[in-house]
């Protein structure tokens, strides 16, 4: 089971959203590419405008942290795929046909997702090996059901705020009218995963720098999803806080009965 686990969120976590010479195509029915129906309806309107009508020129794109989207290169052109594997999508995530919009939101995912594992990595360290003012004990899997109402409450309440607060920053505002055109819709001025917020300035302001330290954030969370979901598939496995899990090995394969001394019904 963990292996499976740690195999499905490899898969998912290294799916790059970077440019490369070049881009496989494929088909797949879990992604919006036009269907054939779709861009014959586009060809014939466009065919059918008068030659003698001006055509409206094409509208510049104002560059967001040096990024100008270009549809003609993978993933629209951001960053994040460095080597070995360089360009990796074998899912198509961002494979020919898969709007701006879907490639910024699948970014968006990717971002804040890792962001989110890198504190939890860190957490479960934290939350297992320094004492809690709340009696809170136990590997961390088990941990948030220990903890007193007002507690949750709270922690439960500043995760909604952040959320909402994110939400306002990047995504446009529902039109209640019309809910299909602003679902799931993106700010065009919008990064993906720039929500402004930057304590301890370390932002830069040279667009090649910004790609490098964007690549870096994301292939630090990709590692963090990996080892998030190794961490919290073994001790859904053994029930050990993940120092407990290396002790019980060290002692195995030092020779000694690691469950020595341990009570009927006790894991240890």
């Amino acid at each position: 089971m963990m292996k499976l686990t740690i195999l499905s969120a490899t898969v998912a976590a290294t799916a790059a959203f970077a440019p490369a010479n070049t881009l496989p195509v494929t088909k797949s029915a879990l992604f919006s590419t036009p269907t054939e129906e779709e861009v014959v309806t586009t060809e014939s309107a466009t065919t059918d405008i008068p030659a003698d009508i001006p055509q409206p020129a094409s509208v510049a794109v104002k560059p967001i942290n040096g990024w100008v989207p270009d549809e003609s290169l993978p993933c629209y052109g951001l960053p994040g795929a460095i080597a070995p594997t360089g360009y990796f999508d074998p899912l198509g995530f961002a494979q020919t046909g898969i709007t701006l919009n879907e490639i910024k939101r699948n970014r968006e995912a990717e971002v804040m997702h890792g962001r989110v594992a890198m504190i939890a990595c860190l957490g479960y360290f934290a939350g297992e090996q320094l004492p809690s003012p709340f009696g809170i004990t136990g590997p961390a899997n088990d941990q948030l059901q220990q903890m007193p109402a007002i507690p949750f409450v709270m922690l439960a309440s500043t995760i909604a705020a952040v959320e909402i607060r994110r939400a306002r920053i990047g995504w446009v505002e529902p039109d209640f009218g019309d809910w299909s055109k602003t679902l799931w819709k993106l700010r065009d001025n919008y990064y993906p995963g720039d929500v402004g917020f930057d304590p301890l300035g370390l932002k830069p302001t040279n667009a090649k720098d910004f790609a490098n330290m964007q690549t870096k954030e994301l292939q630090n969370g990709r590692l963090a999803m990996i080892g998030w979901a190794g961490m919290c598939s073994q001790e859904l496995v053994n029930h050990r806080t993940i120092m407990g899990t290396i002790d019980f090995y060290q002692k195995v394969f030092a020779g000694v009965n690691p469950y020595e001394g341990c009570g009927d019904g006790v894991i240890c």
